[in-house]
């Protein structure tokens, strides 16, 4: 399960380990966030090279994972688990080193309590959209819109699509007939230039909605189908999307008003305020 974990605002990738039932973290986004180096890549290149020499098992036994990188798609990433990390930490002057391990403490047993309550997982999601000004309403369309991604991605797998790459041009083959744009395109018309900004957390009520129906649609469509394998998948994901951008098109001509909008959450939430006022 891959996930986004903040520390200060800042996020970090991990990926929970279902056969070790722990964490592992993107070592360059710790280092990032440790020393705010503005390349934070080569410090750990540096780094690990120096630890290597120094006979550090830290760094020769230091896991790979694919992880989403700044240009969207997936590659192998050095990763560090709990342990693995604090032994790391100690190797790096950081005043924030303290209060990492703390948090880092604090990411195991919410991992733990999450196994034993899935709902407070959904839960906490809520409380970090709420403070960030979000309506309840938002959150609500927000939080079924990720079981509906989940639900896909699942059916996915179980139809032999490779995670990462694969996943990626389907999405984006679902975006393309719902919105007429692929996800990099839609995210340069809100005017987001930062990787760590989701595409999703920046759509209206609307745009969430077509969004949804298009990869329930494609999940709809897979199974009635039984599409194994990318081509047939590939198919899938285009007429699922087309369903939803038929939708779209169909709402645009009755209502004389366009559904993919340019704004983002902050002039979006802006608008709601002087609405509220």
């Amino acid at each position: 399960m891959s996930n986004i974990k903040l520390f200060e605002s800042k996020k970090i990738r991990s990926q929970w380990g279902e056969q070790e039932q722990k964490w592992y973290f993107s070592i360059v986004d710790v280092i990032e966030i440790l020393t705010e180096s503005p390349n934070p890549r080569k410090y750990w290149s540096v780094l690990k090279t120096r630890l290597k020499k120094e006979g550090s098992q830290l760094a020769t036994n230091c896991s790979q994972l694919k992880m989403q990188s700044s240009d969207g798609k997936f590659y192998l990433t050095d990763v560090a688990d709990t342990e693995q990390l604090l032994r790391l930490i100690q190797t790096i002057p950081s005043p924030k080193a303290e209060p990492f391990k703390i948090w880092l403490a604090k990411v195991g047993q919410e991992r733990l309590n999450e196994i034993e309550n899935p709902e407070l997982a959904a839960q906490r999601m809520r409380e970090i959209y709420k403070a960030k000004g979000y309506s309840d309403e938002w959150i609500e369309k927000r939080m079924r819109g990720i079981a509906v991604r989940d639900e896909l991605t699942s059916e996915w797998n179980k139809r032999e699509v490779k995670e990462g790459k694969e996943y990626s041009i389907l999405m984006a083959e679902i975006s393309r007939a719902t919105f007429g744009l692929a996800p990099s395109e839609y995210k340069n018309l809100k005017g987001l230039t930062k990787s760590s900004e989701n595409l999703r957390d920046h759509m209206t009520d609307l745009e969430l909605i077509f969004s949804m129906l298009g990869e329930a649609s494609t999940t709809e469509i897979a199974r009635n189908k039984n599409a194994i394998g990318f081509n047939k998948n590939l198919n899938a994901a285009k007429e699922g999307g087309t369903v939803a951008g038929n939708a779209r098109r169909e709402l645009e001509h009755k209502s004389g008003k366009k559904v993919v909008t340019s704004k983002n959450f902050k002039q979006l939430n802006k608008d709601n305020k002087k609405i509220e006022e």
